[in-house]
């Protein structure tokens, strides 16, 4: 490109050459810099290719999962369609039904009936018939019957209304007559139901030319006189073969005009068997497909195994979306179809219409954006290799190169300024660097003490965990050798006392080394107990009397005056409880003690022990008492606190093995009592013996 190799950096950037110019205002000469190298690919195929694989690629898928879920959406919103449409026609039929139902119920309940069959027995029949002529059409009905108890015969035993009404409720339901039974009951029911079969493809085989049987909705109630004896069953119902105005009505409910777009028709039909009885699917101009067969899919599938078919289906000759229920009679067999369905050509070609619409609009979409990128990408591209060629020339050693003014004020222009002046900053901070790495130098030694310096205190660390183990083994080993010396002191001590009673008065001249036997025998006996003690202090019990707080206090304090006289410490004393508790003097002096000294050393500059001693009561009734050191020193850490009573563990106190508080919480519990133990940082320490006036051991 012209003019791209006389490039500089903008004027006034830090360490970069101001370009002189003429008193004429003559154009600025910048540094010359390389050729770039040639490009493997140019930077106007890239941003054309990024501009139009969106509409080349993207916008193609995006059209084809348009139309492939549109497609899957369109066809679910159909069969969601004839679902609704299907539920109408099935609460119209059971709405027919229940009315059928009813008429024959209410005059089967009539005083009407009732008073015809009050009449004499010659003129009953006759008067029978002649009302139930006379109802039936009133009730709409085709049919209409009245069997006494007594003519249960072959001709009302395969009718399960019958056999219901005879059982004392009524009932309706869908049933098939044969030829023969509407020919019974009408010679024109029968030659409206015969049908002659048309040859439908698809269909299932079938060698029958003619269908004789009927659908008939059929009711039966029982009627009764007034003491409520059953006198028999009357029965009634209509026939639904070629029963035009009964399917128009359906199919006027399930498809109101309108309600249907794109022009597409509704229809309705009643199946016997596979065979369509009655329907308003046209054949040809004028002529219902009456006589023609559903196919055989449908058949195995909704009368096969008793499934809906809710699909598009081929119907006589055009494909429907269709909806498929079985009739069931009233031994729950499959006699027949109710079927709903609409025309699918409409939509199939409202949804091409609107496919080709869409692939329209996008082939506008790229060809108007195909034009508008190759336009843009000259304009991009040219800060782009203005920029490359740029950094090119830094790569070969050229640092005063740079971009230079761009007269586009777009983003690119901004970066490419942007870009210049990074260039200004990097070598200021590659100055900053250098610096920033010495000091990291001295940061590094300084960590390297700091890591040297935890090595020290995790050897440390270390040397203390060996001391604790060392203290676990001599606690072990202090309680094997505290046993097997009893085993001897006991030998001694029986001999002792066998040279007592068999020497009786003649020991008497030793009696003073006898007595120093004993003696020593008991302080053995003693070290031994203490020796157990330190080791299993739950598994000894010393010797047990009331000890009441005053005098125990005051020993305590005693014990302890050499330590309080060499710190500036003051007592203070609330002794408020006489109360006895059952326990071993020496040991709770030994816990008490203990206590003071910890507080005393917790306090080498000086300060304040405590001492109080108060009943413990709960509701009301006495249960031991309760005795509280505390002190004023810097108290204890959370962390600390919740180590406190562990073996070994200790605050880091000179001579201190971390056994006390272990040993004195030991001692405490041994008597069903606690130890507790209160702390906040900077504001001392608090622990607080709780004893009960009767040990529970």
């Amino acid at each position: 490109m012209p003019g791209l190799g006389h490039l500089s950096p903008p004027q006034g950037s830090p360490g970069t050459p101001v370009p002189a110019t003429s008193p004429t205002n003559s154009p600025a000469v910048f540094p010359p810099v390389p050729p770039p190298p040639p490009a493997r690919r140019s930077i106007r195929i890239r941003l054309l290719a990024l501009a139009l694989i969106p509409l080349g690629i993207v916008l193609p898928l995006m059209l084809g999962a348009l139309a492939y879920w549109g497609g899957d959406y369109l066809d679910r919103l159909l069969v969601t369609k004839v679902r609704s449409d299907l539920t109408v026609a099935q609460g119209y039929f059971e709405r027919v039904s229940d009315g059928v139902g009813r008429s024959v119920s209410s005059l089967a309940d009539s005083e009407r009936l009732a008073h015809v069959l009050r009449t004499g027995a010659a003129r009953r029949e006759v008067a029978v018939a002649d009302l139930l002529a006379g109802m039936q059409g009133d009730f709409g009905l085709d049919f209409l019957q009245f069997f006494p108890v007594h003519r249960n015969t072959a001709e009302t035993s395969g009718w399960p209304v019958v056999q219901s009404a005879l059982a004392g409720s009524a009932s309706v339901h869908p049933a098939i007559f044969t030829g023969p039974q509407l020919f019974t009951l009408s010679p024109a029911l029968a030659n409206q139901a015969r049908t002659p079969l048309i040859p439908t493809p698809n269909a299932r085989p079938d060698s029958r030319e003619v269908e004789t049987r009927g659908l008939v909705i059929h009711a039966a109630a029982p009627v009764r006189d007034v003491s409520g004896r059953l006198l028999g069953v009357l029965t009634g119902g209509i026939l639904l073969n070629k029963n035009l105005d009964f399917i128009d009505r359906l199919n006027a409910i399930v498809y109101p005009e309108g309600a249907l777009p794109f022009g597409s028709a509704g229809t309705a039909t009643l199946f016997l068997d596979d065979v369509r009885v009655a329907t308003n699917v046209r054949l040809f101009e004028g002529e219902r497909a009456i006589g023609t067969r559903v196919s055989a899919s449908v058949f195995d599938t909704v009368l096969g195994q008793g499934q809906t078919w809710l699909d598009r289906a081929f119907v006589v000759k055009d494909w429907y979306v269709s909806g498929y229920a079985p009739l069931l009679d009233g031994q729950k067999k499959r006699i027949g179809m109710l079927y709903v369905g609409f025309l699918e050509g409409p939509f199939s070609d409202a949804r091409r219409q609107a496919l080709a619409v869409v692939v329209g609009l996008f082939g506008a979409a790229m060809l108007v954006a195909g034009i508008f990128a190759a336009f843009w990408a000259r304009r991009v591209f040219r800060p782009i290799e203005r920029m490359h060629a740029t950094m090119h020339a830094i790569e070969h050693g050229n640092a005063d190169a740079r971009v230079g003014p761009i007269a586009s004020r777009d983003e690119l222009g901004v970066v490419a300024g942007h870009f210049d002046r990074l260039l200004d900053r990097l070598q200021a901070q590659a100055d900053s660097l250098k610096r920033w790495g010495e000091a990291l130098d001295v940061k590094v030694a300084a960590r390297t003490a700091e890591l040297e310096q935890a090595v020290a205190d995790l050897k440390a660390a270390q040397s203390q965990l060996v001391n604790n183990e060392k203290l676990a083994a001599i606690g072990q080993l202090t309680a094997g050798v505290a046993h097997e010396i009893n085993n001897p002191i006991a030998v001694i001590q029986g001999n002792l006392d066998v040279l007592r009673d068999l020497l009786g008065d003649a020991a008497k001249p030793v009696e003073p080394e006898t007595r120093l036997i004993q003696e020593q025998v008991h302080r053995i006996r003693l070290i031994v107990a203490k020796l157990l003690q330190f080791a299993r202090p739950q598994d000894y019990v010393g010797y047990l009397e009331p000890v009441e707080a005053p005098p125990l206090v005051q020993d305590c304090l005693v014990l302890v005056r050499h330590l309080l006289k060499k710190g500036n410490i003051a007592i203070e004393q609330h002794v408020d409880s006489t109360r006895p508790v059952i326990c071993n003097k020496n040991e709770l002096q030994q816990v008490v003690i203990n206590l003071l000294v910890n507080a005393i050393q917790a306090m080498p500059d000086g300060g304040v022990l405590s001492i109080a001693a108060e009943d413990w009561d709960e509701a009301d009734m006495p249960v031991g008492i309760r005795l509280t050191v505390a002190d004023t020193g810097p108290g204890i850490g959370p962390a600390d606190l919740d180590r406190l009573f562990k073996p070994f563990f200790t605050a880091k106190k000179p001579g201190g093995n971390g056994l006390g508080l272990w040993v004195s919480q030991t001692l405490i519990e041994r008597y069903g009592g606690r130890l507790t133990a209160a702390s906040e940082p900077g504001k001392g320490a608090q622990f607080t013996i709780w004893l009960r006036c009767e040990p529970l051991v």
